[in-house]
């Protein structure tokens, strides 16, 4: 089973008729008197990504065929939206998990002041100035850890 979003008719994916093949055949199950002598089911193709969507749910093969376009449509949003979520996580970097031990910097306040960078090593002692937001030098020392950074 797969759920895919039902969208509206004003969706903004254009899909060019050359890229789908659309082919009729025969429903299967019970419908009374005229199965097997109607091609009302309707399977598309989308050539370019390889996507097969099939509808025999409707009595006729026009329903049949706007129904496999819209959920045609859906799969290709999806797809598109998947797309995107990859990009956002390839922009957002590496995330670790929110738990005790995972943190990037440890700070002391008592009886000494110091700040330490847990992935890279590097210590500062002026601890007001960090938390000021002077985070230079600790971004430095990252990326010559990741190697992005010669100085």
């Amino acid at each position: 089973m797969e759920i895919l979003p039902e969208l509206d008719d004003n969706t903004d994916i254009e899909i060019k008729e050359e890229d789908l093949e659309i082919t009729a055949h025969r429903s299967s199950g019970a419908g009374g008197q005229h199965v097997n002598k109607t091609d009302s089911a309707i399977r598309i193709v989308h050539k370019p990504t390889g996507i097969v969507v099939g509808c025999q749910t409707e009595r006729s093969q026009l329903q049949n065929k706007e129904t496999a376009l819209k959920m045609l449509k859906a799969k290709l949003v999806e797809i598109k939206e998947r797309e995107n979520l990859d990009k956002i996580e390839d922009i957002k970097g590496e995330k670790a998990n929110i738990e005790w031990g995972s943190q990037i910097r440890s700070y002391v306040f008592m009886p000494y002041t110091l700040v330490k960078d847990n992935r890279t090593g590097y210590e500062d002692g002026n601890i007001s100035a960090v938390m000021d937001g002077d985070l230079d030098e600790f971004m430095n020392a990252y990326l010559r850890a990741k190697g992005n950074f010669i100085k």
